[in-house]
């Protein structure tokens, strides 16, 4: 299944919900895509809300910390929320949960850019 997102903006926060795999080929690419383009029209606050991707290989990983490595570049943020237990686990064995901020939620994630 590819990858769908739909974005929107929230609070002057660009939300990008997913629904999907995060795996090799066109979807991190058009994961790393979507981003870019968000960072090059001047959004410096992101959310990724995961609550529906289903799977993600280590290429989507790869497009998850190569998002959040040119959003801090340009001064950005990206923030992740709604991560399954199995993504939040694998977050915790690869060590990524110290790179990203995750959230349990859209709204907790999006008040977190006010604070």
């Amino acid at each position: 299944m590819a990858l769908k997102m739909t974005d929107r903006v929230v609070d002057g926060v660009a939300v990008v919900a997913m629904e999907g795999r995060i795996v090799l080929g066109e979807e991190s690419t058009a994961l790393r895509e979507k981003v870019k383009s968000l960072l090059a029209s001047g959004q410096k606050k992101v959310v990724l809300n995961m609550n529906n991707v289903t799977y993600i290989d280590s290429s989507g990983l790869g497009a998850l910390v190569a998002s959040h490595s040119s959003a801090r570049a340009q001064g950005a943020f990206l923030k992740l929320c709604h991560l399954g237990s199995k993504f939040q686990e694998i977050l915790q064995v690869t060590k990524l949960v110290t790179v990203f901020e995750v959230f349990p939620t859209e709204a907790a994630a999006i008040a977190s850019f006010s604070k």
